[in-house]
């Protein structure tokens, strides 16, 4: 059966048009990285290699099973895809973890969401520490909650005794912690995550309900989105979640899985923070294709662990070259990365660099402190690209 083709509406001036958007939101804006097509695109973060044909064709056939079941809602607890998360931090970290111990959602986005919706709210605060993720604002912005930021040390770590003092005096309900750092690449010794830990714990949340005699502390939540890229050595504070039933580690299949476009990420915590997060869920929030192409991509998690491994090496080819480059008579500023992409600078007009990549096919990340921008780590190809735009705008610069 054919259908003729839809006719197009007639264009209409609306005018002035009124609707009644929440004061808050008037002026802002999505969020969003530039979208350009150019040949070398390395500002998301994402891993630079599609999922192999053996990927593919697991995923093919979970999603294929799951399709012939599509007249039924999907197991709203995707039980199933919860154990095999457990079973994939067991065996990359070590942590052995019940399934109800384990949450999920659509991007490691909505499964903050959650976290905020469930303790977050009017007349409660989120604390975290700049330079760090910039949707964290949008996530207590949209959950009413007060926003309030401490500072990094300008090595990008967090001052333990200022970081104590905020919590202390702030007495937030939600403290935002990333390990390693957007946009830096920063990941926190577990002596910083345990300190921090100790003095959510203390503080009493205003409004929260009392148990024994005291209000409930804030709880911590530990974004480890870069967790797989981190270096040998570097602890994961999944290890903290034994004794710290405040701590959620919430960790994303959009990278280290190369599967940004599958919107999967998850959590691991206590099983009473976990139940909280169900409550504030929508129903079915996790279709029956995004459960069976998770699990499809998990089963070949030593695969890409494996991936993972070769990225780790080119990010810290390219973290060695960067500190080896000079502007105006200065090396380059690097951070160092446990994760997937590279912080550098610092430029007087960061923005002229940046567009002088563009000019030359290669997209990159205006983001961070003033003066920085970030790559993230690319094919050789991508990242030898990368390299000769860099070294040819900081040439065309020293003219």
């Amino acid at each position: 059966m054919s259908f003729p083709p839809p006719v197009p509406a007639p264009a209409r001036d609306l005018g002035d048009v009124r609707l009644p958007l929440r004061p808050e939101l008037a002026d802002e804006v999505p969020y969003g990285a530039p979208q350009l097509d150019v040949p070398v695109l390395l500002n998301v973060n994402e891993n630079p290699y599609a999922p192999s044909e053996e990927v593919v064709a697991t995923i093919a056939r979970e999603v294929a099973a799951a399709a012939r079941g599509l007249h039924r809602y999907p197991d709203r607890d995707f039980s199933a895809l919860r154990a095999d998360l457990a079973a994939y931090l067991a065996r990359e970290s070590g942590v052995a973890l019940r399934p109800e111990q384990v949450w999920a959602a659509n991007g490691s986005n909505e499964v903050m969401l959650h976290l905020l919706q469930a303790f977050g709210g009017p007349g409660r605060t989120a604390v975290s520490f700049a330079p760090t993720y910039s949707m964290y604002p949008e996530y207590a912005r949209d959950t009413h909650t007060r926003w309030v930021t401490g500072r990094r040390a300008s090595d990008f770590t967090v001052d333990v005794e200022q970081a104590v003092a905020t919590i202390e005096r702030e007495r937030p309900a939600v403290v935002l912690l990333a390990s390693p750092n957007n946009p830096t690449g920063t990941a926190l010794p577990l002596a910083t995550v345990e300190a921090v830990l100790d003095a959510a714990a203390r503080v009493e949340v205003p409004d929260a309900p009392e148990v024994a005699g005291r209000r409930a502390g804030a709880v911590v939540v530990v974004d480890e989105a870069y967790a797989e890229f981190r270096r040998p050595g570097t602890p994961s504070a999944l290890e903290l979640l034994a004794d710290h039933p405040n701590l959620a580690v919430t960790r994303t299949m959009s990278k280290a899985f190369a599967a940004a476009g599958l919107r999967l990420g998850y959590l691991a915590a206590s099983s009473a923070l976990v139940d909280a997060l169900r409550v504030v869920r929508l129903p079915y929030h996790l279709s029956a294709v995004t459960q069976a192409a998770a699990r499809g991509a998990l089963a070949h998690h030593d695969e890409l662990l494996a991936q993972v491994q070769q990225l780790r090496g080119e990010r810290d080819d390219l973290v060695e070259w960067l500190r080896a480059q000079q502007h105006r008579g200065a090396g380059l500023q690097v951070a160092d990365s446990d994760a997937n992409f590279v912080l550098f600078g610092t430029f007087a007009d960061r923005h002229a660099v940046w567009q002088g990549l563009l000019d030359r096919g290669v997209l990159i990340r205006e983001t961070g402190p003033d003066g920085w921008l970030r790559v993230s780590v690319g094919t050789p190809a991508e990242t030898a690209a990368f390299r000769d735009a860099l070294t040819d705008v900081l040439s065309e610069q020293e003219d």
